[in-house]
């Protein structure tokens, strides 16, 4: 016999900001969801082992881990567990990377409850979604960068730091500041 619990598609949210989980959790919920909750990455995978979720949304940077370990997990576990990766630190690298570590979309923060169920459930690309007429500044270019050998080195700082020939403590603090617009 099925309870009303059991026909709730199940979704997992792993996010460290605690406020934005409960608030996201909420609103999930009266939209028919069994959600859970965590706030790093192994409690993301517990509550995944409990929960086998249908759906997750997972943030990018998870205290000083990458959400991006979490989606390749969660993949790896289940391939048909629907991801969307959120973001205040969005680049072109980890947006490529979340797609082909599983996610199905890629958003920036901030974004609601409406807007991540929408990513969730897109199954097809958008095809007329505008092109910039601009190219992108220099800062931006500069970040696009850093994070891409970043994600050569494996989130690896000090290596990415020897790579670039930067100090770490100097790519640390780049890293560490949110990307601008273009």
């Amino acid at each position: 016999m099925n309870t009303e619990a059991d026909s709730k598609p199940s979704l997992l949210i792993v996010d460290d900001d605690e406020i934005f989980c409960e608030v996201l959790s909420d609103a999930l919920t009266d939209r028919g969801y069994e959600v859970a909750s965590a706030h790093d990455i192994k409690g993301g995978l517990e509550q995944a082992a409990r929960l086998s979720p249908e759906y997750a949304v997972i943030d990018l940077r998870i205290g000083q881990e990458s959400g991006l370990t979490l989606a390749q997990q969660l993949h790896a576990q289940d391939e048909n567990t629907r991801m969307v990766i959120l973001t205040g630190y969005a680049s072109i690298t980890t947006a490529v990377e979340a797609i082909k570590l599983g996610a199905v979309h890629y958003l920036t923060k901030p974004a609601d409850a409406d807007e991540i169920l929408a990513a969730l459930h897109k199954d097809e690309g958008d095809a007329s979604v505008p092109l910039s007429g601009n190219p992108l500044s220099v800062k931006r270019l500069e970040w696009e960068h850093l994070q891409k050998v970043l994600a050569e080195c494996n989130g690896n700082i000090s290596a990415a730091a020897r790579k670039l020939c930067m100090h770490r403590r100097t790519l640390q603090r780049k890293l560490a500041k949110r990307p601008v617009k273009s």
